[in-house]
């Protein structure tokens, strides 16, 4: 079976790309004239306002430093509080833990087969200096 393609005659898929081009490039401008200043009178009794009011030292310290800790501080609680309330250890315990031999035999080295004599080398790593 031959299909016979015609190059002549575009498909559907390019006038689909042609269209999209030309609402892409025409939805732009269009947007951007519709996103301007709306020109509204300002609203009586706000006029004469000249004098603008800013924060005070104590009033800027708490919005700059005390927002933040704040909110540092709700996510700790949130973050711990589930887990003091179930009784787990919040600290990695330090103590003296029971060494690991990852990878080695599973009964210990007493899997491991011992020296046969001065020379052997079974039995582990050896060093010399």
């Amino acid at each position: 079976m031959t299909t016979h393609v015609s190059p002549s005659r575009p498909s559907r898929s390019a006038y689909a790309r042609w269209a999209g081009r030309a609402v892409v490039l025409t939805g732009a401008p269009a947007l951007a004239l519709l996103s301007a200043p709306a020109s509204a009178d300002v609203p009586a009794g706000w006029g004469e306002q000249t004098e603008h009011q800013g924060l005070d030292a104590l009033h800027t310290l708490g919005l700059f430093l005390g927002a933040p800790l704040l909110l540092v501080v709700l996510i700790a609680v949130a973050v711990y509080l589930p887990a003091m309330i179930r009784g787990d250890k919040l600290l990695p315990d330090h103590s003296a833990g029971e060494a690991q031999w990852i990878g080695g035999p599973r009964q210990g080295v007493a899997e491991l087969p011992a020296p046969d004599g001065a020379d052997s080398r079974a039995g582990g790593a050896s060093g010399s200096w």
